[in-house]
């Protein structure tokens, strides 16, 4: 049985397809292992040729992204999101998968394969949502101009002049860009498309905040400046830099706030995906696109709800056989287990042991267990990334309607280093006790490690195409990182036995904790209530947006189900209802690895490399989860001996 339909039957309910016109057939599952063998076959010059011209079209199209990626061909260019533009785009695809349609197949390698079936996959989720017209509702809780704009330096190089002076007329080309957003979410609204209310309330604040009479009358003191510092103020290129945010982007975004202040009022009061105007199709879709696979709300409700009894056990037993909380109090050993969680949730909410009370002090921390994280990655992986990270403090652009910590990828070809960032806004709403987790999941191994390695795939073989580096399907990105935070079991002075199951009960023996990086009863707990967070997704995200749950519904059930805050369990709610299905490819990625993984140390035993094994999870950069169901399973064969490695296809 494919290990993804398992997902859905081993929570007893079926797998079946949604019942959507048109919909992209699943995920491809052509899959590359890679191979020593010295000579590889000839690559398909037809469809190379046709990958240079999708990739070169979407550098041109996205010239943000292309920065990112090293590529200054349009680094003074923003995308265009008038309707002529996104119209352009789609025409675009189309044509493309017309071309990749006609091409004869005969003789194509392995990689030819992939690499095809990839571009078609991305091409047919590409096309069914453009009928949908998500470009008319650029701002929710976490994307708008007032978000990606003022954090686009961060994200790109300053390493000479040009890059100053193409930064430069980027600022100049923000007004344009923003008064497109403006004139595409009007048409929205004329057509009923709209975000939710309730998803747009911190919104005039953010926006505000870049909006501020100090850096009109300075700009030096906008965050748009901040390349420019580095400089001296009377250059030629700083000026023309300080005009721009004077006279272009502060105007834009008061206008930007004005726009907001009328269409908030407009917006629709439901909060599911479904009740908008796209109506059920709209939210299948996303979940197709977040999950990569083919489980309907339903079978993903279902899982949540046993994943969070699963979890919610190991909670209560850490609880009573580990904690303090009970010996404190002999009353709570009588309390039946929901009783006592809630009891124990709302201690840890307000106990001054895990209340942070100084921002410098918590980013210390955070580069304090990166850095003994760091030590261990050798033991796991035999293929490290060459790019470095850091530990910065979110921009306070960004905090107010920011989660507890973004990564910021970076790039070895741009020369810039990933970014763990953490959100210092509220610290008394920033546990202790889910740090070494959360660096787990946003530094390494999670997003910087993955996201590094597949970003310098072609430095180790510059055979595979360069689409395959730009591949990022949420489920194996967020599922990798939530995997990862699992390691943290393994690493350290004392770590679980081997064959463990990271997903099992993790008890004292003999009085000794063998627990790796979650020694402490209080880390382990904040672990565990991160993963059930995560768990909460996919019943929460399923509940809002298809089987019509309130805002307040969503929030009540990841208060009494989880350790997060109060602000936190609102942030994430108001998440969830912008960013529909993005939340069910964390849970639903982690079970798919760490089930393959199962697999492997079923079928090989004492054979079993868990660093061999995250070779090749990673090792073809970023893919949908049945394409990674094959992949692993091809290596599993090949390291049991029932694949000779002459007949293994190459990447």
């Amino acid at each position: 049985m494919p290990l993804l339909a398992g997902l859905a039957t081993a929570f007893a309910v079926g797998v079946h397809e949604p019942v959507v016109a048109a919909q992209p057939s699943d995920a491809p599952t052509t899959t590359p292992i890679s191979t020593d063998a010295p000579v590889k076959p000839a690559r398909s010059a037809a469809l190379l040729a046709l990958l240079d011209e999708h990739v070169a079209a979407m550098m041109r199209e996205f010239p943000e992204w292309a920065s990112q990626r090293g590529i200054e061909r349009w680094n003074d260019k923003l995308t265009d999101w008038s309707r002529r533009g996104v119209g352009s785009r789609n025409i675009r695809r189309s044509a493309v998968m017309g071309k990749l349609r006609a091409l004869p197949r005969d003789g194509w390698t392995e990689a030819d394969r992939l690499d095809a079936d990839l571009l078609e996959y991305d091409l047919q989720l590409a096309i069914w949502g453009d009928v949908l017209r998500k470009e008319q509702t650029p701002i929710n809780a976490m994307d708008g101009p007032h978000i990606e704009l003022p954090r686009l330096a961060d994200q790109i190089p300053f390493l000479g002049p040009k890059h100053y002076s193409d930064y430069a007329a980027r600022l100049e080309a923000m007004p344009k860009y923003i008064q497109q957003q403006i004139a595409a979410m009007d048409e929205g609204l004329k057509k009923g498309r709209t975000p939710p209310k309730a998803v747009l309330s911190r919104t005039l604040d953010a926006i505000a905040t870049l909006t501020r009479e100090e850096h009109e009358k300075d700009p030096t003191t906008s965050p748009f400046y901040r390349p420019f510092l580095k400089l001296p103020a009377d250059l030629p290129v700083c000026q023309r830099a300080q005009k721009a945010i004077s006279q272009g982007v502060i105007p834009a975004f008061r206008e930007l706030h004005a726009f907001m202040e009328r269409y908030i009022p407009k917006c629709r009061d439901s909060v599911g995906l479904a009740q908008g105007v796209d109506g059920v199709a709209a939210y299948e879709h996303q979940l197709r696109v977040h999950t990569t696979t083919s489980l309907t709300a339903k079978e993903i409700h279902e899982i949540g709800l046993a994943e969070v009894a699963r979890i919610e056990a190991e909670m209560v037993r850490v609880i009573r056989a580990e904690t303090d909380f009970v010996s404190k109090d002999a009353a709570r050993a009588k309390m039946d287990d929901a009783t006592l969680l809630a009891a124990f949730l709302k201690d840890v909410r307000t106990d001054a042991r895990f209340i942070h009370t100084d921002k410098d002090a918590m980013l210390r921390g955070y580069r304090d267990i990166a850095k003994r994280i760091d030590a261990e990655l050798p033991a796991f992986f035999g293929r490290l990334p060459r790019n470095t990270y850091g530990v910065r403090e979110l921009p306070a652009f960004a905090a107010k309607t920011s989660p507890s910590a973004y990564y910021y990828p970076g790039s070895l070809k741009t020369g810039v280093p990933g970014y763990f960032m953490v959100n210092t806004l509220n610290l008394t709403q920033r546990p202790k006790y889910t740090m070494i987790s959360l660096t787990l999941h946003e530094a390494v191994p999670g997003h910087h490690l993955q996201g590094s390695i597949s970003d310098e795939l072609r430095l180790d073989d510059p055979t595979i195409h360069e689409y395959r580096s730009l591949a990022s399907y949420t489920a194996f990105v967020e599922g990798w990182a939530l995997y990862a935070e699992k390691l943290g079991l393994e690493m350290g002075d004392v770590p679980i036995e081997r064959g463990s199951d990271l997903l099992g009960s993790h008890v004292a023996v003999d009085g000794v904790v063998k627990r790796g990086l979650y020694a402490d009863p209080y880390d382990y707990f904040g672990s565990l209530s991160d993963e059930i967070w995560r768990a909460c997704r996919l019943v929460v995200d399923t509940g809002i947006h298809a089987f019509g749950w309130s805002r307040q519904d969503a929030i009540n059930y990841l208060l009494a189900h989880s350790a997060i805050s109060q602000y936190d369990a609102e942030s994430e709610t108001d998440r969830y209802i912008g960013w529909p299905g993005q939340a069910c490819a964390y849970k639903i990625g982690q079970l798919a690895i760490v089930g393959l993984r199962r697999e492997a140390e079923s079928a090989l035993g004492a054979r079993f490399d868990r660093r061999s094994f995250h070779d090749c999870v990673l090792g073809a950069g970023a893919l949908p989860l049945p394409v990674l169901e094959k992949r692993v399973r091809r290596w599993i064969a090949l390291q049991s001996g029932e694949v000779p490695p002459g007949d293994v296809p190459s990447e």
